[in-house]
């Protein structure tokens, strides 16, 4: 669990709720229903003609990380290599069989077993470097739709609050209603600084951050994999992958 995106939601949220009571509002004065309809709806209906179906709905599997990032554990893999190195120079790559059968994540697996086959080492890093190419594009495809959110909605809340002064200007002759209009009509631009702003753009930075983190973390087993194929010594291997593990 993240626990820094649970205390940056959380005091977010303290800061919007919090900044309006001290100001002397009302919490009931930051509910509009008009303004939710134009900002959040308005803000979907832009993202969904800018993306693609399968890139969208990937962006929502996804967004889970913010909050439970992918389990990775670099040195502990790199401790795995230095081991799959030492069994492959004492028994064949053939040795590594057994290793690659008992392996659940499938791009370990996948590498396992490529080198099982006795895939040249050069074909061996095309083929993984495709594989893992692809997927992070599709990944960030789904982190800019959270992107894009942030960019819509400002604009949708600015066109919320110029709605709802057009309609405080029809009711001028009543003074009585133009103060809770124009309040109102505020009120969206409330709602789309602030999602862009407190949600959608820090999610959007979140999540390409942890695709980053994966993509450093295959680097490091695609060239520890590649090292193996291509017989080097297990110490080297061990001395050219430390830099991925250093911070982390």
């Amino acid at each position: 669990m993240d626990i820094l995106s649970l205390i940056g939601i959380a005091l977010g949220l303290f800061a919007i709720l919090g900044g309006a009571v001290a100001k002397g509002s009302s919490l009931g004065a930051l509910w509009n229903i008009a303004a939710f309809v134009i900002v959040i709806l308005g803000t979907l209906a832009a993202t969904l003609v800018q993306t693609r179906k399968q890139a969208f709905l990937h962006a929502f599997r996804i967004v889970s990380w913010v909050f439970v990032p992918p389990k990775l554990d670099p040195r502990q893999t790199l401790e795995r290599i230095v081991e799959w190195s030492q069994v492959s120079r004492k028994e064949g790559l053939l040795g590594l069989e057994d290793f690659s059968d008992m392996e659940t994540d499938p791009f370990i697996r996948k590498g396992l077993q490529l080198l099982v086959d006795g895939t040249e080492p050069l074909v061996l890093r095309q083929i993984l470097e495709a594989d893992f190419e692809n997927r992070e594009a599709f990944d960030l495809q789904g982190a800019k739709v959270f992107e894009s959110m942030g960019i819509y909605s400002p604009t949708l809340g600015i066109i919320g609050a110029v709605m709802g002064l057009m309609a405080v200007m029809q009711n001028l002759a009543d003074p009585s209603k133009l103060g809770h209009g124009i309040a109102a009509a505020f009120v969206a631009t409330i709602y789309g600084v602030g999602l862009a702003n407190l949600l959608f753009l820090p999610i959007a930075t979140k999540l390409k951050s942890i695709i980053q983190t994966r993509i450093n973390y295959e680097t490091m087993l695609l060239e520890g994999l590649v090292s193996i194929a291509e017989g080097e010594n297990p110490r080297h291997i061990e001395n050219k992958l430390n830099g991925f593990v250093q911070g982390q």
